[in-house]
């Protein structure tokens, strides 16, 4: 099932804990493209009915502006769950865009979350559909990515939870996203991510949804954020986590297309323009071959721009 959910500018995503609500305002006012409320790993076990009113509270209370505006819930194997969907749902603001669903492993799963919110949705006369986003966290959801991505047509995202998959496969690091100076070749490091971020890609556009890279830990290393975020980008993600504020200038950049590259796509246009009246349907450019996959590559670049310029 290939659907084409709301075009939405998604360069970085910035997690904010639930349990911190003087954190709201600063998340709402900061340059991220996404902010996702978080009641699952951040937040105490001891915690989680007083994260899920604070969240529930700050959808109507906090003027979000343009912001996707999202709340990662806990996970299906938790007591919490039904109580943060019911909460969110019944209770909170029709300003909620996308719900986040933790460690997602089944295609079974995401028809439970898509039933259970339908339900919620049409006894609680909701203005909007909320939309999904599914984080891709264990090998069993990674092994059945494909099918996770076309379970509901709510879905508008799939994202990639580092730490978790990295225990899950038992990888050996303790770190969060980046290279690994075990993972190497003569020719020097290799990113260890490269498989589960390209699988990841591939599901998400096969099924019309945005690729969100996943978080890089060390919220110091700018260098080492913008190499993880360029590379993200040069598979086709759309945008990255951001697990600190001060990661989400470097996302922002990282992701949005550059004046060269936006000038080079309109010179793209015009040449295959130019072709079609020409009846052609291939043109040289700098001495590089264009054709009609050429045209839809720049009009993608051209409308992030513009989405990014809006």
């Amino acid at each position: 099932m290939t659907h084409s959910p709301l075009a939405r500018l998604h360069r970085s995503e910035l997690a904010v804990p639930a349990i911190r609500p003087e954190l709201f305002p600063k998340g709402a006012a900061g340059p991220a493209d996404a902010v996702f409320l978080d009641l699952e790993d951040s937040v105490p076990e001891a915690e989680k009915d007083r994260a899920r009113a604070n969240a529930v509270a700050a959808l109507s209370s906090i003027d979000w502006g343009s912001k996707i505006l999202a709340v990662r819930v806990n996970g299906q194997d938790t007591p919490h769950f039904y109580k943060d969907m019911i909460a969110l749902l019944e209770a909170a603001s029709d300003r909620l865009d996308v719900i986040m669903i933790p460690k997602v492993g089944d295609p079974r799963e995401v028809f439970a979350a898509d039933l259970l919110a339908s339900q919620i949705e049409a006894s609680a006369n909701r203005a909007r559909r909320v939309g999904l986003g599914l984080v891709i966290e264990t090998a069993k959801g990674l092994a059945h990515v494909e099918a996770i991505a076309s379970a509901s047509p709510r879905t508008e995202s799939l994202h990639l939870g580092v730490a978790d998959l990295a225990a899950s496969l038992g990888m050996r690091t303790t770190a969060i996203g980046g290279l690994n100076p075990d993972y190497a070749s003569p020719a020097g490091l290799l990113d260890p991510w490269h498989f589960a971020v390209a699988r990841i890609i591939t599901a998400a556009r096969a099924a019309g949804l945005r690729p969100i890279d996943g978080p890089y830990g060390d919220f110091r290393d700018t260098e080492g954020l913008t190499a993880s975020a360029r590379r993200g980008r040069a598979l086709g993600a759309e945008g990255k986590m951001a697990i600190h504020p001060n990661q989400v200038a470097t996302l922002n950049t990282a992701f949005q297309p550059d004046a060269k590259e936006v000038a080079q796509a309109h010179r793209v246009l015009a040449a295959m323009e130019t072709a079609r009246l020409e009846g052609r349907a291939a043109v040289a450019l700098d001495g590089k071959l264009l054709d009609i996959a050429s045209i839809r590559q720049a009009e993608a670049m051209v409308a992030k721009a513009a989405r990014s310029a809006g």
